[in-house]
């Protein structure tokens, strides 16, 4: 038996942090969706996404399969009534196509999901469902997907110890090390959710950690930060300065002082020193960000909505990002003033003009970047920046 997680249509949607992923690689907690629901099913999990994608993120074989809506946050009980399908049965949710389960892999087409609830036995399913269809839901409801992998994690294990030297606000419970994790005169306050630090990450003198609060492992928060959650930082990425409510997928740096809110960066991303955005506009008024699915201006409903970043892509010294900002792939922001609120891919410039980045030297400049994690930039990993560059890329702005 296995697990499919599909992108259902809905790839689009998340664009650009899927460019270079499919939907179940996103990682709006501890987890990415397929860790989440691999280790809370106990089965095998693949993908069932774009074609250029399929060679790093394959799907996986199996007598049983039961295929998943890929934006959907395994929940306990939504694991248990997926698990309970049988071949030819779907599971729908206020009329939405949640999963379905048919012997062996013959994946459905994206149109095909909002039928299953009519060409397949429909089972209902009335509980909690939290569904990550946008780029501004990782942060919206990236402190239920800590919670939840928290829950998972901690059940029935013990933290390494913590060091005499920090101060908890709080249950002292609520802060869970793993192997390794290092923490030394930091303030660490679980009011409002857990503190998780991955196996050899580290957390430096003077940090303010305020839960729910993720980070990955080897990840490490500088000294002097505060960080708001709910936030969740991914392997290997570095945090300093203020963030609040903010999540960072994996290999991303943030090192240095400025602000980051209501923000997603993709993985390997680097903000300059003394970078900013803006998380509110000037009227209090809702924040409005690029979609690649409308190809114009879509209304978040948020009044708080900051930077959302494609893998790849950096900023320079002083670069200000304004409210609802969208960066594409591999762009490289630079210079005084505002740059457009959409940045394509592969741009590069600022407020003043962009031009192409060749994409030999952008692919240079990521096999140096990922060298420095000890990651190779591999030639799979080149076939789909060669495929996003021809997709996303500055010429079109």
């Amino acid at each position: 038996m296995a697990i499919i997680l599909s992108d259902a249509g809905r790839w689009k949607h998340l664009l650009p942090l899927t460019f270079t992923r499919p939907v179940g690689a996103l990682r709006p907690g501890i987890f990415t969706m397929a860790e989440a629901w691999g280790s809370l099913a106990q089965q095998a999990t693949g993908y069932n996404t774009e074609a250029y994608l399929a060679t790093k993120f394959p799907a996986a074989s199996a007598d049983i399969v039961r295929e998943v809506d890929a934006t959907l946050l395994p929940l306990p009980e939504l694991v248990e009534a997926v698990l309970e399908l049988r071949p030819g049965e779907a599971l729908t949710h206020r009329g939405r196509s949640l999963a379905f389960c048919r012997a062996g892999f013959e994946p459905l087409e994206p149109g095909a999901w909002e039928k299953l609830s009519t060409t397949w036995r429909a089972k209902g399913y009335p509980g909690e469902v939290i569904s990550y269809e946008r780029p501004w839901y990782l942060f919206q409801y990236c402190g239920r997907a800590i919670l939840n992998d928290f829950a998972y994690l901690t059940s029935h294990r013990t933290s390494a110890p913590l060091h005499a030297s920090n101060t908890v606000i709080g249950d002292p419970s609520l802060v869970f090390l793993e192997a390794g994790a290092v923490a030394h005169a930091a303030t660490f306050n679980t009011t409002n959710g857990p503190v998780w630090i991955g196996a050899g990450a580290e957390v430096m003198e003077g940090a303010l950690l305020r839960g729910p609060i993720a980070l990955g492992q080897h990840a490490q928060i500088k000294m002097g930060a505060k960080i708001y959650g709910p936030s969740a930082f991914g392997p290997a990425c570095r945090v300093g300065g203020e963030v609040n409510n903010s999540v960072m997928l994996g290999y991303s740096n943030k090192g240095h002082d400025g602000f980051l809110g209501n923000s997603v960066l993709g993985e390997w991303c680097n903000l300059g020193a003394d970078t900013n955005n803006s998380n509110l506009k000037n009227t209090y008024g809702r924040v409005k960000v690029w979609s690649y699915a409308e190809e114009n201006m879509v209304n978040t409903g948020l009044q708080f909505c900051g930077l959302i970043m494609g893998d790849h892509s950096r900023s320079g010294i002083n670069t200000m990002f304004n409210t609802g900002t969208v960066v594409g792939v591999s762009a490289n922001i630079f210079g005084a003033d505002f740059p457009p609120k959409r940045i394509p891919g592969f741009a590069w410039g600022g407020a003043s003009g962009f031009d192409l980045y060749d994409l030999e030297r952008a692919m240079e400049t990521a096999h140096q970047v990922m060298e420095r994690r000890c990651v190779a930039l591999t030639p799979v990993d080149e076939e789909i920046l060669k495929v996003v560059f021809h997709r996303d890329n500055a010429e079109e702005s």
